[in-house]
């Protein structure tokens, strides 16, 4: 399984959860090095040989083979891609640059898209799957957030596309996490903002990235073997 921005938060709950059930874990990360590093000499501390780190910015349209091939050369097979790895900060209208735009679609749109690909033939040897992290956001609007929301949007077109692209040798399936873990950095929220949200969950709370991992780890398996091109969603009812 190659899982990207695997390192921290969503993607390594997912690395974990993978890893105790079977899989051999490829751990993308672009700047997180020593959190992909504690990771993956965790994972292969409990089982050897069973996790391997790579670096790779999606900003060079080169790495995506070189993704693949981590993999390969290490375990000679690739049943799962797990497309996480996402840019999230706010875009409001009137401070638009072109290179937020372009770091936002290259990590959310291009980078599943063009990493697919580069799987896609070794996907099919084993009648693989591909998980892509989408957004409730890509269906409904996160104020000042037009971009984000944008390209969450094409890469549910996009998951639905691929499946059709890639049937019948691989599945293409999304999760689209509400309120798991609130975000950081450029995206991060006022306790007020929080208070807010949480009042439109009917659930009256935050889910966990252990359910994140739980869902994808679903799709990937044999009880979801007539399940392609749906994205199942995981918000407490936030959507309705």
């Amino acid at each position: 399984m190659l899982i990207t921005g695997a390192s921290k938060r969503i993607g390594a709950a997912i690395a974990k959860q993978a890893h105790e059930r079977g899989y051999c874990v490829g751990i993308h990360y672009r700047s997180s090095e020593h959190a992909a590093t504690t990771l993956v000499n965790s994972l292969n501390s409990a089982r050897p040989d069973s996790a391997i780190k790579t670096q790779a910015d999606f900003a060079d349209n080169t790495v995506y083979s070189k993704l693949v091939e981590s993999c390969l050369q290490k375990w000679g097979r690739l049943d799962v891609l797990i497309n996480n790895a996402s840019e999230f900060f706010p875009t409001p209208l009137g401070s638009i640059e072109i290179g937020q735009i372009e770091r936002t679609f290259q990590a959310n749109v291009y980078a599943p898209l063009l990493l697919t690909q580069a799987a896609m033939s070794e996907l099919k040897k084993k009648n693989g799957s591909v998980i892509n992290i989408v957004d409730i956001y890509a269906s409904t609007v996160h104020p000042e957030h037009p971009v984000y929301c944008a390209s969450k949007a094409a890469l549910s077109m996009l998951t639905k596309s691929l499946a059709i692209e890639c049937a019948p040798d691989v599945r293409v399936n999304g999760i689209a996490p509400g309120a798991i873990l609130w975000p950081d950095g450029e995206g991060a929220l006022s306790q007020e903002s929080k208070e807010r949200r949480l009042k439109l969950i009917p659930l009256d709370k935050t889910g966990s990235v252990e359910q994140i991992a739980s869902a994808v780890l679903y799709l990937c398996g044999e009880s979801a073997g007539f399940i392609t091109g749906q994205i199942l969603t995981l918000d407490g009812g936030r959507s309705l």
